[in-house]
């Protein structure tokens, strides 16, 4: 069985007022501003909600997952919201961070330790992580793109920098 299956993961595409927020969503000025404000929003609603929602979910229509990674530096459980995008049976991050200039401090944690867990709504399943090759990145980010628009634009922004892509599969098809 693949991480979707056992998350029992849907990416439904958003409505249209949702798409009209994904487009605010996407200018630099939100990115910056989202990159700051949204990680304790999302996590409140997720928990709020048991799992059922996250802000980036009701307001963007965003299927949303938390990523709860280990510490590079700290070697504490941290625990970040972030767009899941499936590919094949499995799960991408991509560290676009908004499309600011700073990689996001989940990557250089799973760099560090890949071992990891995925919650979604009521479901927690440990993933091991691995960087995606060029081809996955790319085709990672054509899949993004199609339920959140702004993914171009937040990799045209943030071209100064390595974006990592990692591919999350739970534990039983952690190497393929």
């Amino acid at each position: 069985m693949g991480l979707l299956a056992e998350l029992d993961y849907t990416a439904t595409l958003a409505n249209g007022v949702q798409r009209r927020i994904q487009g605010v969503a996407s200018s630099a000025w939100a990115g910056s501003l989202l990159s700051r404000a949204l990680f304790p929003l999302d996590k409140a609603s997720f928990r709020l909600s048991r799992g059922r929602h996250t802000a980036a979910s009701l307001l963007a229509g965003l299927p949303v997952i938390l990523l709860t990674t280990v510490g590079a530096k700290t070697g504490k459980a941290r625990t970040n919201p972030l767009l899941g995008i499936p590919i094949d049976d499995n799960l991408a991050v991509i560290g676009s961070n908004f499309g600011t200039a700073a990689t996001p401090g989940w990557a250089y944690n799973l760099e560090a330790n890949p071992s990891a867990t995925v919650e979604y709504r009521d479901r927690t399943v440990p993933v091991t992580a691995r960087r995606a090759t060029a081809a996955e990145t790319d085709r990672a980010f054509d899949l993004a793109a199609a339920v959140y628009g702004a993914f171009p634009a937040y990799r045209e922004r943030a071209a100064h920098r390595d974006i990592r892509v990692f591919i999350l599969a739970g534990l039983d098809r952690a190497s393929g």
